[in-house]
């Protein structure tokens, strides 16, 4: 599967749990729109992803991309109930960076977030 560079550095960081990285993948004004909230900026984007790896130690698994769309599926396995699921990433990128990304599960009987 081809990936965007962006893409693929921030899988990267995730299955590493590199905060830091995954955050370095986000433009400085980005937005991350996941579990009902919204994450400002890359300083709040490290802090909900160390968080999250800390929790749930979650990895992530690429089976798709639509590049027209910019949406990514995953197969995401961790420390949290129901593992793993199949969570779809809808980036919008720019100038190398992800601008935005919002994470919307795939749960049995629920294939339209």
């Amino acid at each position: 599967m081809n990936l965007p560079h962006t893409i693929s550095e921030l899988v990267q960081a995730q299955n590493e749990f590199n905060s830091t990285a995954y955050a370095n993948c986000f433009a400085d004004h980005a937005e991350v729109f996941d579990e009902g909230r919204t994450h400002h900026g890359k300083a709040e984007i490290e802090r909900w992803i160390d968080k999250a790896n800390q929790e749930y130690q979650a990895t992530m698994e690429p089976i798709d991309y639509d590049e027209k769309e910019q949406i990514l599926s995953v197969k995401t396995s961790g420390n949290f109930p129901g593992s793993p699921i199949v969570l779809k990433y809808h980036f919008h990128l720019s100038d190398g960076y992800i601008q935005s990304l919002k994470i919307s599960g795939l749960y049995p009987g629920n294939e339209n977030p």
